[in-house]
């Protein structure tokens, strides 16, 4: 067998609609394990206090919103490359699922720095990438929507992913480029002295786990529907020329 099998909108759809009860039942429990866990036993930070836990929606949501771009930028170079319609779709199907974690970030970050910082934004390196990366999601979405011809809006929209991934690079790794910033270094960490503590760690794990199910769902479900809507298109061009 080979994955490019599965450019077939058939054969994509048949193993998704096996795939997608297991992934939401694993959103489900991870979600409710991962935040129930986090909020209502886990301690306060001695320094943060309760806003500390915060982190259990938006260290995942920031993840996702970075690592969707980067999905979307794989896809858009099988598209590229392969000319397969699904990895265009499929790109086009993550774009708003990663729009929503941005937002979930950006929000979830303001309502951490206010009383952390003493105000709900601040022009910090990575705070603007993140923006920035914000903004280009809601471009994408919309060159989709202007563009009539399904290949050439693949095209485009394409070529502006190649360029926004700079930025969800920068949303990444901006606290290693720039020193100043009052956005701290990075939660998650393979170096154990940064790291967070394991009581905060584990139930973090957990919510990850149940974000990134989330959205392999969302994708998959959105990309079925974007392929049934783009034979729809075909079927009522078909009767029109008939």
């Amino acid at each position: 067998m080979s994955i490019w099998e599965y450019a077939n909108p058939v054969k994509f759809i048949r193993t998704t609609d096996r795939l997608l009860p297991w992934l939401s039942v694993a959103a489900v429990v991870c979600l409710g394990a991962g935040l129930v866990w986090g909020f209502f036993f886990t301690p306060d930070d001695f320094r943060q206090g309760s806003t500390v836990k915060i982190i259990y929606l938006h260290v995942p949501a920031a993840l996702m919103a970075i690592n969707a771009w980067l999905m979307m930028l794989v896809a858009s170079l099988i598209w590229i490359v392969r000319r397969h319609h699904v990895s265009a779709l499929a790109a086009r199907a993550a774009a708003p699922v990663g729009a929503v974690m941005t937002v979930i970030a950006l929000a979830t970050g303001a309502i951490w720095g206010q009383p952390m910082w003493g105000t709900w934004w601040a022009w910090d390196p990575r705070l603007t990438s993140f923006l920035i990366l914000f903004l280009f999601y809601l471009g994408y979405m919309a060159l989709w929507e202007a563009v009539e011809n399904d290949d050439t809006a693949a095209d485009l929209t394409s070529i502006l992913c190649l360029v926004g991934s700079v930025f969800a690079l920068l949303s990444r790794y901006a606290v290693l480029f720039w020193n100043q910033g009052l956005h701290q270094g990075a939660s998650l960490s393979m170096d154990a002295e940064e790291n967070i503590s394991d009581v905060f760690w584990y139930p973090l794990l957990v919510c990850i786990a149940g974000f990134v199910a989330l959205f392999v769902a969302l994708v998959f479900l959105r990309t079925q529907t974007e392929i049934r809507a783009r034979r729809t298109r075909a079927l009522r061009l078909r009767e029109r020329m008939a």
